[in-house]
């Protein structure tokens, strides 16, 4: 059985090609990818065609020259790279292939990955807030220097400071700046500076280099030390263009060692221009000086007394400060003859003996009142005791009983509760019932019952409450 032509779907090979195209463009629109770059070729056209492969597959890729204008580097055959790309089809030839973004150096952008965690980290701490940068001294004498005893910073920070003010002290705090362990030695060097307390300001740094070369400067042990510092810190790693954590954190960051040397130290040529300026000024002030003690020495010399002239004047002057020190002696006598007859007078009313006569006359009127209310306290307990005395014997079953009443109730040997007689049909002929009177307990046995025997109830009964159990 054959299928008729005009019921096939029978596409183009540009067509398909154009297909296969935007299925794998929506399905990966952007991805990273790793490898090695091989057959790279570059045109004049400004594009990059390589080869990107691994040790198990390769595929094609293409880097157009409105994104490799961005290149901090210079790829080449062999380099290991991650690309962020995109994954087509190049239709023409129906080759299948990804067209690359950006592209970073492997093992640079694993760095810079490190980088940016740890610069979000940090900075979520508040270690990089302006609030915590330490002022740097104007002049310092003593500047600690955190670097590679045999590195080129250590040498251009001493030659920049010998030619602009050799009078400045240096101590070296030597430690590896680069390789594994040198971010420890580092943090140490910057802790024993703050030990030591032996210098004002502190720069921390190395030379230029790679990103792998700087990265002691990008450990964590290294900004928490430079943040634990008390002494400021400038921080001059690398050159212009290099940029770390320890810049973030430190309180002045230089471009290099040299431009931290320029920062901290002042130029001996300005200042020996103001010193000379001072100096002037001195001088200045020194003649006017000169001048002006002159001139009073002329005024006191035409001012000046014959010695005779001046002991008589003297002589009464003291002659009136004995009359004014007499006169303010005995005012003072007077004063303190005064205060002493006070003081004797409080001393006399405030004399213990009259205080203890006066608490013993309080202490005998306090006895008495305490006696008469006692009195009258027993008194008041003892009416109150007849009243209840007389109430109680008012309400008692005994007195009740003693009138001539009792309280009858079935005798039972069995029941330990006692049935208490209220009418006549409380009890049968036979029954052997318990009276209670005066003095005594009556038991008797029913032989008639009568259901009214003309005896009214006395009202006095009825308030009366049963007679307590045996």
């Amino acid at each position: 059985m054959s299928i008729a032509v005009s019921t096939r779907n029978i596409l183009s090979i540009g067509s398909l090609n154009q297909r296969v195209r935007e299925m794998l463009e929506g399905e990966f629109p952007a991805i990273w990818v790793e490898g090695e770059i091989s057959n790279l070729v570059k045109p004049s056209s400004g594009h990059l065609y390589f080869t990107l492969k691994d040790s198990n597959a390769q595929v094609r890729a293409a880097m157009f020259k409105g994104n490799n204008r961005f290149l901090t580097f210079t790829p080449r055959n062999g380099m290991q790279v991650m690309v962020r790309c995109r994954v087509s089809l190049y239709a023409p030839r129906g080759d299948y292939q990804i067209i690359a973004d950006s592209m970073e150096e492997s093992g640079e952008g694993a760095l810079r990955r490190a980088y940016e965690q740890l610069k979000r980290k940090l900075d979520s701490e508040g270690l990089f807030g302006a609030e915590f940068k330490q002022a740097t001294p104007r002049h310092p004498q003593t500047v600690g220097v955190i670097t590679s005893p045999t590195g080129a910073a250590i040498r251009d920070v001493l030659a920049v400071f010998k030619r602009r003010f050799p009078a400045t002290n240096i101590i070296l705090f030597p430690c590896r700046v680069q390789g594994e362990g040198s971010a420890l030695e580092i943090s140490r060097a910057i802790e024993k500076a703050n030990q030591l307390q032996n210098c004002e300001v502190i720069i921390a740094g190395r030379g230029g280099g790679s990103l792998e070369d700087l990265w002691s400067f990008n450990e964590e042990v290294v900004a928490r030390a430079m943040f634990a510092s008390h002494i400021p810190i400038v921080s001059a790693v690398g050159h212009e263009i290099d940029f770390t954590i320890a810049d973030l954190v430190a309180d002045i960051r230089a471009p290099t060692p040299s431009a931290a040397a320029e920062l901290l130290s002042p130029d001996q040529q300005e200042i020996s221009t103001i010193i000379s300026g001072y100096e002037q000024q001195l001088f200045g002030l020194m003649r006017a000086e000169v001048t002006m003690g002159q001139r009073t020495l002329n005024h006191l010399q035409k001012r000046l007394k014959h010695p005779g002239q001046a002991l008589q004047e003297q002589s009464q002057r003291l002659d009136m400060l004995e009359t004014r020190l007499t006169k303010a002696l005995k005012h003072q006598l007077s004063l303190r003859k005064l205060a002493l007859e006070n003081s004797t007078t409080s001393l006399r009313l405030n004399s213990p003996q009259l205080q203890l006569a006066q608490l013993s006359e309080n202490i005998q009127s306090l006895n008495q009142r305490l006696e008469r209310g006692v009195e009258q306290t027993l008194r008041l307990k003892q009416q109150s005791l007849q009243h209840s005395s007389h109430r109680l014997d008012t309400v008692s079953p005994l007195a009740t009983l003693s009138r001539g009443y009792s309280i009858t109730s079935k005798h039972s040997s069995r029941k330990k509760k006692i049935d208490v007689i209220r009418r006549y049909d409380d009890v049968k002929i036979g029954d052997t019932l318990r009276n209670e009177v005066a003095h005594g307990v009556i038991y008797s046995t029913v032989t008639d019952t009568s259901p009214d025997s003309g005896i009214q109830p006395d009202k006095e009964i009825k308030a009366c409450a049963p007679f307590p159990n045996d």
